[in-house]
């Protein structure tokens, strides 16, 4: 076997048992497989475009980059993140540790600039998400090398084996992705890890983990794409009161597209809405 087919080879193997094992023990994995330079040259190609074309939207709050057009969350995104989200390598991943049944929900891209990208605080995403039951996994694909210096996430292990929301306070400080971080004591927040990944590797994190990054006040750029699925078990309350802004930046449940890339749609979500 050739050097190159032997990387090729590596690239395509899915999570391992122990992986498996330990993203359901610490709530987070970064599977030894990543994507290719080339591939990231396009990701990062497609990272220009959008910075381009969405001018007055802060780079970490770019939502739904996934749908190819205007979407109604006020982005134009790029068919560059739907391929993505929907690469083999990363669907066989999900299915790893999430099950079989895999719907493609949501994919943001979070880019701190070089010297002032902004911090995105400890929270859950499940505070911010309304899927019954609330089970996700994100798939956060570094573009960029991300590093502790240009704002890498950070986790904190095992704080999804409670499988509940804590407790979480409202913030009214610039320079925040979101607006409501954890606040509860029952959370020690200084267990937090740093997840460093080169360009090409990613991260696979539970619903129910608290996460979040530091601020970006180096002088490297820190681009990410965070792929949201959920399992077909799982239903998106379409007519939920979470519409509109309340998190820091609009996003709208009413209207936002969902793919079955596996499995079956067991608790019937709608398929149809917003797809052209």
């Amino acid at each position: 076997i050739t050097l190159n087919n032997a990387r090729e080879r590596k690239m395509m193997q899915s999570v391992t048992e122990r992986e498996v094992d330990a993203y359901n023990q610490r709530g987070y994995v970064v599977p030894d497989i990543q994507l290719s330079a080339e591939r990231i040259g396009e990701l990062d190609a497609a990272v220009h475009r959008l910075i381009a074309n969405n001018p007055d939207v802060r780079p970490e709050r770019l939502v739904s980059v996934h749908i190819d057009r205007m979407n109604d969350e006020g982005v134009r995104g790029d068919a560059a993140f739907f391929k993505l989200a929907s690469d083999p390598l990363i669907v066989d991943a999900v299915s790893q540790v999430m099950g079989p049944d895999v719907v493609l929900w949501g994919c943001q891209v979070f880019c701190k600039p070089a010297s002032d990208g902004m911090e995105v605080p400890m929270h859950q995403d499940g505070h911010y998400w309304p899927i019954d039951p609330l089970e996700s996994c994100t798939a956060w694909v570094a573009i960029d090398d991300s590093t502790i210096e240009n704002g890498c996430l950070r986790l904190v292990p095992g704080s999804h084996k409670a499988r509940r929301s804590f407790q979480h306070g409202l913030s009214e400080r610039e320079g925040l992705v979101l607006n409501q971080y954890v606040d509860d004591p029952e959370v020690d927040l200084s267990m937090a890890e740093d997840v460093e990944l080169r360009a090409g590797q990613f991260s696979l994190h539970d619903i129910h983990m608290i996460h979040g990054s530091n601020a970006n006040r180096s002088g490297k750029r820190r681009a990410g794409v965070a792929i949201r699925y959920m399992p077909g078990t799982s239903l998106m309350d379409r007519e939920s009161s979470r519409t509109g802004s309340s998190s820091g930046y609009m996003v709208n449940w009413k209207t936002r597209p969902l793919w079955l890339l596996r499995g079956e749609n067991r608790a019937g979500n709608d398929l149809e809405v917003g797809h052209e």
